[in-house]
């Protein structure tokens, strides 16, 4: 069988509007020939060579790690699942999104040793400009808790920093849906190249999504040009429908996402999973109480990791979930994406 190159790549889903900008090529090439250019560039750019092309030797390593190539998890409300609740950290999460849930597992299984890194989004707090991260303490991870994955960033760029340069072995994901699905088709590929990897990622977990902003856009533009509003101004954002935008006065500020549509990465206006259905665990704020995070364990895995922070006192549980109320985002995001 041929290898597929980046130039595949490319032609498929690059220049077609269908890459999500999850980073995972650029993590897995051997030869570290992709990579995001500066200056808000929607796809990765190769910067002139490749294994395959140049020197003959079979690679396709980017190509098998992309998410986009198979579009089959696509159109699926909440996807399968063993249990949903709604639970919050048993302990104090001061910059918490929701019910800061999310932090409290990976807080407690870094702890406990079931992971030793997790490849996350941190942002500078002045600026809220974003990076992905690999973080190896509980105490750091709480401490840069919050919502940053509402703009972009290559995240799984940084699975080649945790898997092959720390060489970590027990590695948790956290991103939004393209990044899950990305994570979960480097665990099934059989490709050799992606192996590594493949055995390094010990959990995922995914994020409620509608869309995902270019932080230009969104921040320095829609923002701070035209709204004047400061990013050292704002507490959290959060994506119910529309951004709401939470000052540090406890002002509360919502803009209509129609209103945005200019700062939406191009790669979510073909991506129907709101409940990021590839995870071992999928989390977000819609369907619980106040102050709760809804919590979908998928898999054996996934209830796993939320039963050990539990009876670890790390994380509570309790308070129904309205699933309605996820099924109405799910398929208002499908819905909107087929037009």
């Amino acid at each position: 069988m041929e290898t597929k190159t980046y130039k595949d790549l490319e032609a498929g889903v690059w220049a077609t509007g269908l890459c999500s900008g999850c980073g995972a090529c650029v993590a897995v090439c051997p030869a570290d020939a992709l990579l995001f250019a500066r200056g808000g560039i929607a796809t990765p750019v190769n910067i002139g060579y490749c294994k395959a092309d140049n020197d003959g030797i079979p690679c396709g390593a980017c190509y098998a790690a992309c998410p986009r190539v198979d579009m089959a998890s696509q159109g699926m409300m909440l996807g399968p699942y063993r249990e949903i609740v709604a639970a919050r950290s048993a302990f104090p999460v001061e910059q918490r999104q929701s019910g800061g849930a999310v932090t409290a597992i990976l807080a407690s299984a870094l702890d406990e040793g079931l992971i030793d890194a997790v490849v996350t989004v941190t942002a500078d707090p002045w600026t809220m400009k974003p990076s992905s991260a690999v973080i190896t303490a509980s105490e750091v991870l709480v401490r840069h808790a919050g919502s940053r994955y509402s703009w972009w960033v290559p995240l799984l760029a940084s699975l080649k920093e945790a898997a092959v340069t720390r060489k970590c072995r027990r590695v948790a994901v956290v991103g939004v849906p393209c990044v899950a699905r990305a994570a979960q088709t480097i665990r099934e590929s059989d490709h050799e190249l992606l192996r590594p990897y493949a055995k390094a990622i010990r959990l995922v977990v995914g994020l409620f999504c509608t869309e995902i902003f270019d932080y230009a856009n969104l921040i320095e533009g829609k923002l701070q040009s035209e709204r004047r509003i400061d990013p050292w101004t704002i507490r959290r954002l959060d994506i119910k429908g529309k951004l709401e935008v939470h000052l540090q006065d406890e002002q509360l500020i919502s803009i209509p996402l129609k209103d945005l549509e200019e700062a939406i990465r191009p790669g979510c206006r073909v991506c129907t999973d709101f409940t990021a259905v590839s995870a071992d665990i999928s989390a977000g704020a819609v369907g619980s109480p106040e102050g709760c995070t809804t919590l979908i364990a998928r898999n054996d895995t996934g209830t796993g990791f939320v039963d050990r922070a539990i009876r670890r006192g790390k994380l509570e549980a309790g308070g129904s979930v309205d699933l309605a109320a996820i099924e109405r985002l799910a398929r208002k995001k499908a819905q909107r994406r087929a037009e």
